[in-house]
Formats: C-alpha cells, sequence, structure tokens
C-alpha cells in the first residue's frame, strides 16, 4: 500500500552508506537522536549485511524501521507502531 507522509519531525535517517568496499569490522556510523515514536529510515549503498547490522542497533530504539529504494521510496520493514505496517510504502524522496 502507497502512503503519503508529511510528517518529517518524526522521521529520523540513518545513512549507511560507503564509498568503497569494506569489510564486517568496519564500523557502523553513530546512530542519531532517534525521538521517541519516530520511523528510522536506513539509506545508502552498502552490503546486506550492513543494512542487517544497523537494523540490528536500531532494534528497540524505533518506532518503526524503513529503507529507502529510490525506485519505490520508503518501505517499511518493521513496526511496533500504529502509523506504520511492515509493507507499507511511503512516499518520499532522498
Amino acid at each position: 500500500m502507497k502512503k503519503e507522509k508529511n510528517k518529517q519531525n518524526d522521521m529520523v535517517i540513518y545513512s549507511i552508506g560507503v564509498e568503497v568496499p569494506i569489510t564486517p569490522t568496519e564500523p557502523l556510523p553513530s546512530l542519531p537522536v532517534i525521538p521517541h515514536g519516530a520511523l528510522v529510515i536506513l539509506e545508502g549503498r552498502a552490503p546486506i549485511w550492513r543494512y542487517v547490522m544497523a537494523f540490528h542497533a536500531l532494534h528497540g530504539l524505533a518506532s518503526a524501521v524503513g529503507i529507502y529504494d529510490p525506485r519505490l521510496g520508503v518501505v517499511v520493514v518493521a513496526s511496533h507502531s500504529t502509523e506504520y505496517r511492515e509493507g507499507d510504502i511511503l512516499d518520499i524522496r532522498i
């Protein structure tokens, strides 16, 4: 289901992209400040294992986590919020 989302203040962008090949020993960027109830959007060109590491780091901190896809927008992949459901596609461009 595609939704429009206008409340930018309850969204946090967490950029985990890399410019050069890396190994799993490379640390993630510091976590951003995550307000209570926020949707955290992971974005950036990175290996899938880096996305999973970031997702794990966000567990319990974010009310919902989305992954930015330049073709679709933000795809919600996990939610403990009534505002977002897994599989929602949010019309957000980064």
